[in-house]
């Protein structure tokens, strides 16, 4: 667990910038047994993973919840993601009842290729649901699978953005890449994705694809720290266009899940360069017009 010294890290930051809160669209909460899964996994070090990746927040929902609020978080998610079938719609219960109980969450759903999407995926969207996780990686399916098409239909008319890991990072799989999002941004051009990881590692075809498609957004989620410069390093050829873009760029942080203080992933923007106001409409004013937070 991170220091006592991390909240003031955080709120430094913030005042720094003169902003009351941060706004995170990239943070987990799942059922404890599925969170459990997941960091045996990262421990494990596993395929998708490939190295050493020590979780910095391993304390239970309470302390996380806590966490975040003592940052000055002011609205976060809660990404779940199935890795086979049959998993979506019992994530999608916990996730509404989470939200439900939890109102600075932005309600989160998901999906997965299977017969039953468009009923579950319906319901979500019936039932207030603010954002959708799509995990391309791992749950190592193809978006433009035909059990989808109604999903992302529904979706594009619907307004709801879907936070989709498509980046072929940190190992690729058998859909990553950006060929799959232009399909399927050919396919439903309203469709409103935000990229995880700013595409990772493949940034410039990512950057590419927002500049060409008004509804794509980009997450900075892991993006510009030190765990990820020493093997994906963003190449600094392209930093202009993150604030020709700057008004897409979303700040995400992977909490509980970074092998780091949260705090690093702030200093990792500022050390950009792209100055204050950047800063503040990535950390905050992006994500409240997106979601219409007052």
């Amino acid at each position: 667990m991170i220091g006592d010294r991390e909240a003031d890290a955080v709120i430094g930051f913030r005042h720094e910038l003169g902003l009351s809160g941060i706004i995170d669209v990239h943070t987990h909460f799942m059922p404890e047994r599925v969170m459990r899964k997941v960091w045996e996994y990262f421990d494990s070090a596993g395929p998708l993973i490939g190295r050493r990746w020590p979780i910095a927040y391993r304390v239970d929902q309470h302390a996380r919840l806590a966490t975040l609020r003592e940052f000055g978080v002011r609205a976060f998610t809660s990404l779940a993601y199935p890795h086979k079938p049959e998993m979506a719609s019992w994530l999608n219960d916990w996730t509404a009842d989470f939200a439900a109980r939890t109102p600075d969450c932005l309600h989160t759903a998901t999906f997965y290729p299977e017969p039953d999407a468009t009923r579950y995926v319906r319901t979500a969207i019936d039932s207030g649901a603010r954002i959708f996780k799509s995990h391309i990686q791992v749950g190592d399916y193809d978006p433009l699978d035909r059990q989808l098409s109604e999903v992302w239909d529904m979706l594009s008319q619907a307004r709801i953005p879907v936070l989709i890991h498509c980046g072929s990072g940190p190992a690729p799989g058998r859909f990553t890449g950006p060929g799959p999002i232009e399909h399927l941004l050919r396919r439903f051009p309203r469709l409103r994705l935000i990229v995880a990881h700013m595409g990772m590692p493949e940034y410039r075809e990512f950057l590419d694809i927002a500049q060409r498609y008004d509804q794509v957004y980009l997450d900075t989620t892991m993006a510009f720290t030190d765990f990820i410069e020493a093997k994906d390093p963003f190449p600094c050829d392209e930093r202009a266009r993150l604030a020709e873009v700057g008004e897409r760029i979303l700040f995400g942080s992977d909490f509980p899940n970074i092998p780091y203080p949260y705090s690093h992933a702030l200093h990792g923007l500022r050390r950009l360069e792209l100055g204050d106001g950047w800063l503040r409409a990535v950390c905050h004013d992006n994500a409240a017009r997106l979601f219409e937070l007052s």
